[in-house]
């Protein structure tokens, strides 16, 4: 789908994940249509909002009628998920987090489609994590050139990450879901990286209940 407005704000892009939750749930609970402000209510948001967000993108709906849930799930999940090939992607690390991470990967309907997993202790080499197999980290160049996975999912400490990050770009990764502590798109600005920092996630709740 062509965007209507160029290319389209972050903010507007964080909130389509909650929109596809939302309206998800409703089209488990047999609604057809849902207005613009029913859907503020539900996102913490205002109508105006809602009707902007959804222009970004062509609109999706008739000014007055609403949005047929069923036309909306599928348009926002085409802009989430895509149209064709799961993006292929690997991930580093096969610690505790790494094998939560790759649990997730391999269960939810996400639009990616993991290959491998990587790590530096030879002793997990030829195990699997949900059914994928777990390589050496010396065979990273060889696996990219021939399977070209487009995404890197880093579940390793800041040195790692660092020191991992430009050989991962040079082969080809256009985008990391990065757990560690590196700050990737300050080194690499032409890559898409979406940061998952669970320490900040976990300060900020204490900050929030503190300062009520």
């Amino acid at each position: 789908m062509n965007h209507s407005q160029g290319k389209v704000s972050l903010p507007v892009i964080k909130r389509l994940p909650k929109y596809y939750r939302y309206i998800s749930q409703m089209q488990q609970n047999g609604v057809v249509k849902v207005s613009s402000s029913e859907l503020a209510r539900m996102m913490g948001t205002t109508a105006s909002q809602v009707r902007q967000d959804f222009n970004c993108f062509g609109g999706f709906g008739q000014q007055g009628i609403g949005y047929n849930v069923d036309v909306l799930l599928h348009e926002i999940g085409r802009l989430l998920f895509g149209e064709g090939e799961k993006l292929p992607t690997i991930l580093v690390g096969a610690g505790r987090l790494g094998r939560a991470v790759s649990r997730f990967l391999t269960t939810d309907t996400n639009g990616y489609h993991l290959l491998a997993v990587f790590d530096v202790q030879q002793e997990l080499v030829g195990q699997d994590l949900d059914g994928i197999p777990i390589h050496h980290i010396d065979e990273l160049e060889s696996f990219c050139a021939a399977h070209k996975p487009q995404v890197a999912v880093l579940c390793l400490p800041r040195e790692g990450a660092k020191e991992i990050s430009g050989r991962l770009v040079d082969l080809g990764i256009r985008g990391f879901w990065n757990f560690s502590h590196y700050d990737l798109s300050i080194p690499y600005p032409n890559v898409t990286v979406e940061n998952a920092h669970l320490g900040d996630s976990l300060m900020s709740l204490g900050y929030r209940l503190r300062n009520d």
